[in-house]
């Protein structure tokens, strides 16, 4: 079993749902409690929020609060437009940035319509449906994603802090106290962190979060991302999670490792194969490879995102797995006897800038789709492939992902897994948001083509 530090599920009927309500109500009471912010993500994985104040908890909990969600990407259109966000009593923790005196907390919420049923356009609730999925079938879903980032001196320029590199310390890395911050806030809201370093571009930062299941994952980077930014501005610098926002360095992933696990026991390892994986791991990661095209509109939605994906950057631009070669789309990491929680598969297509909601739900519908299906698993590839020929690469079976959010987009509007896996309305909403972002950047005259046109067309 990996080191979690995961949500129990603390409400499962009437009466410890009762419990775990006068428990937030007494916590919030102790801790002078004055706002609740109520948060949720639209389709593209954007935080959004709502205050109420400490008197109407209760009647938030019970009933949910009412909100317009016209205005809220992919949600609703104005003639079914009312909504209601139930907070989750387990997501209740104080901001630490906030006074002390009439504090602020913060609780996720499920969205539902008028008549109580789930939103079908809420990502957290898309998520919940297919862990449902896994649970039924006897697994539970865990995550551990490396969320890079970057700070710059302000959000009007890319002028960097640093001109470090990958594990630098000391004066190249003007970010260490900020991380430092960082990570001590998280934890002060109980999320657990692993690590936090250099990365490999100038002024380019990790902070790795503590393996834990997939729900409450999700709700920790939405809070991570916001907890970045938040200190960030705190010290007079921004923090940004865009995919690719320096031209020549590597870009911004969200590498998630992921596991199934059956009680106590991983899944996927298998003492007896060459590369310690069980036939479930396989299948699972075949998923992976075989559905990655597809979920880009989803892993890499934005039009920067492919900006990330090209060789020579740490990222995958073909579909392949390895152990080693960290251009691959999965990696295995390495087996250490005695650890076998720790056997996982290390999905390395997400950027930092995705929804993890939507993210989470695609990869585990990939590997459980999978495992439905029996998959058999290519043998890894470790050398370069990006200097094999385009022939070659074919004689190898080794495809290409999309190179455009205009190519995602295709791929999206054919793919079958994509629909059944985010439901009719999150699947055209996304697509239909996707579509728009993709004309207007096709309209846009760049500076590249001012540079190299204009002076001689």
């Amino acid at each position: 079993m990996p080191k979690t530090h995961h949500r129990k599920p603390i409400s499962s009927g009437p009466l410890l749902d009762k419990k775990s309500k006068e428990y937030v109500l007494s916590k919030a009471q102790d801790h002078n409690v004055k706002f609740i912010r109520l948060w949720f993500s639209d389709i593209l994985g954007l935080l959004k929020s709502f205050a109420i104040t400490v008197d109407e908890l209760k009647e938030a909990m019970d009933e949910g609060k009412f909100f317009d969600g016209s205005s809220i990407e992919g949600f609703a259109r104005n003639e079914e437009s009312d909504m209601r966000a139930f907070p989750d009593p387990a997501t209740f923790q104080l901001l630490p940035w906030r006074p002390r005196e009439n504090a602020v907390a913060r609780m996720f919420c499920d969205i539902r319509g008028v008549q109580g049923a789930p939103f079908d356009g809420d990502p957290r609730q898309c998520l919940k449906r297919i862990l449902t999925k896994a649970s039924d079938l006897g697994y539970t879903f865990y995550v551990g994603p490396e969320i890079e980032f970057f700070y710059f001196q302000n959000s009007e320029s890319t002028k960097t802090l640093d001109r470090g590199g990958y594990f630098d310390l000391t004066s190249l890395d003007a970010g260490s106290d900020l991380r430092r911050e960082t990570v001590l806030t998280l934890e002060e809201m109980g999320i657990g962190v692993e690590s936090s370093h250099h990365e490999a571009a100038p002024s380019q930062h990790e902070i790795d979060l503590r393996y834990t299941d997939a729900l409450t994952m999700a709700d920790n980077a939405i809070t991570y991302r916001l907890v970045v930014k938040e200190i960030a501005l705190k010290n007079g610098v921004y923090a940004t999670f865009m995919p690719k926002p320096l031209k020549g360095e590597n870009g911004s992933g969200m590498h998630v490792h992921q596991s199934l696990f059956k009680g106590d026991v991983n899944a996927f390892h298998d003492k007896n194969d060459k590369n310690h994986l069980s036939k479930t791991a396989k299948h699972y990661i075949a998923g992976l490879l075989k559905y990655a095209p597809e979920m880009c509109i989803v892993t890499n939605q934005w039009v920067n995102s492919y900006k990330r994906l090209m060789p020579g950057f740490e990222a995958p631009f073909h579909v392949y797995w390895a152990k080693r070669n960290r251009n691959a789309l999965v990696r295995v990491p390495s087996y250490k006897p005695g650890y076998e929680g720790a056997m996982r598969a290390e999905l390395r297509l997400p950027d930092a800038a995705c929804s993890p909601y939507l993210a989470f739900s695609v990869m585990l519908a990939a590997g459980l789709e999978g495992i439905k299906q029996g998959l058999e698993l290519s043998d890894p590839i470790e050398h370069s492939i990006h200097e094999l020929s385009e022939a070659d690469r074919k004689k190898q079976g080794i495809s290409a992902l999309p190179q455009s959010l205009g190519e995602a987009v295709k791929l999206a509007q054919q793919s079958k897994f994509l629909k059944d896996t985010l439901g009719e309305h999150l699947y055209h909403s996304l697509i239909e948001n996707k579509k728009i972002e993709w004309s207007k950047y096709c309209a846009e005259v760049t500076d590249y083509e001012l540079a190299n046109h204009l002076p001689i067309l």
